[in-house]
């Protein structure tokens, strides 16, 4: 059973900023987390809460921060982006 998925506020402003190309393959990849969510890599120290899935879009890499509430089965998507300044945006 696939996990529900609930979008942050950030989340949402940062997908309302795509390009609808792009948005399509954010859209792939969220529902690949969504059916297997230990897709993603945990990460470490102040973001250990935080799981990121990598994937390519026209050959630039993206990344799809995630958390998770396995108790109430809930994906709840952080953030969204090139990996460009993509953790010093989830630190503040």
């Amino acid at each position: 059973m696939a996990h529900a998925v609930i979008q942050t506020r950030r989340f949402a402003r940062q997908y309302k900023k795509l390009n609808d190309n792009i948005a399509k393959d954010v859209d792939a990849a969220v529902g690949i987390v969504a059916n297997k969510p230990s897709v993603g890599e945990r990460k470490k120290g102040d973001l250990a809460a935080l799981l990121v899935y990598k994937f390519n879009i026209k050959n630039q890499l993206y990344l799809l921060g995630y958390s998770l509430d396995d108790g109430l089965k809930l994906i709840y998507l952080e953030a969204i982006g090139s990996h460009e300044n993509f953790y010093r945006g989830i630190k503040r």
